[in-house]
């Protein structure tokens, strides 16, 4: 929400000190709320949204609807003990409507089992204190809620070859995850397809990238995995860019039938 009264604002090349003077606050109260630190009321979005001259009604509405909707999530339980990036992770997924995701090394998050993940987290340099370790599995582990919830989401996966082969946890722990990616790949809302080798290059080599769809489209967001923590990003130039991205894999990965085909080959041969 902060980042959409920001950007809300700089489209209509306000600053801090307008917002705050509409809205009857201080400055800080309105970098507060930018900064998603403070809560806005419905009635303030919609003072806002007509000050600045946003015409997208609808987008309008779905803002409103997020702060009437607005309730505490379960990620909340790990604040203060988790990076708050993590915890952000979780809430952009509850909180979509549909999920596309970029994987080249790893997995899905969101069909990982607990042992694998553990694996991850475990080769993580300096190493992660245990009790790091064991809070950081069972966020990934309360995250694939999302799948099940009454409000269920439909996942698409996209996952390079490459990252069914990597051996996180050793054979065994790597063929019981890939069992299970077979399994998971046979949900209603899940469409798991696999990228082969043989395709050679590929766009976005080396990133994970996650790309959440809102209620309307000007909330889509993407956020990027690297070694130094993740990156968030709700730019237009870069939503295309990632949604090229994802184009361009569901073009040249094989269907889900072939997917769970090659992914049962690759767990045989462990």
């Amino acid at each position: 929400m902060g980042a959409e009264l920001r950007k809300l604002r700089v489209a209509a090349g306000r600053n801090t000190e307008y917002a705050a003077g509409l809205l009857g606050l201080d400055r800080t109260k309105v970098s507060n709320m930018e900064a998603g630190v403070r809560a806005i009321s419905p009635e303030r979005i919609q003072i806002l949204a007509s000050s600045y001259e946003c015409r997208d009604q609808a987008y309008i509405d779905a803002l409103i609807s997020m702060v009437k909707s607005r309730s505490r999530g379960w990620w909340e339980h790990y604040k203060g003990q988790l990076p708050q990036g993590l915890l952000d992770v979780a809430e952009l997924e509850w909180y979509a409507t549909r999920l596309r995701s970029l994987q080249t090394v790893h997995v899905p998050g969101l069909l990982q089992l607990s042992g694998y993940a553990r694996a991850i987290f475990d080769s993580a340099l300096p190493p992660l204190p245990r009790s790091e370790v064991e809070l950081r599995v069972a966020l990934r582990m309360q995250r694939q809620k999302v799948l099940d919830q009454d409000r269920t989401a439909e996942y698409m996966a996209y996952v390079h070859e490459c990252a069914l082969r990597m051996q996180f946890g050793g054979r065994r722990a790597t063929r019981e995850q890939l069992d299970y990616l077979c399994e998971a790949s046979e949900r209603d809302n899940v469409d798991l397809r696999v990228l082969p080798i043989e395709v050679g290059a590929f766009p976005g080599a080396g990133h994970a990238v996650l790309y959440a769809h809102g209620a309307v489209p000007a909330l889509d967001t993407v956020q990027l995995d690297s070694a130094h923590g993740g990156e968030v990003t709700h730019a237009e130039a870069q939503l295309a860019k990632y949604g090229a991205h994802m184009d361009w894999w569901h073009e040249r990965s094989v269907d889900p039938h072939r997917s769970r085909d090659l992914i049962h080959s690759i767990a045989r041969q462990l």
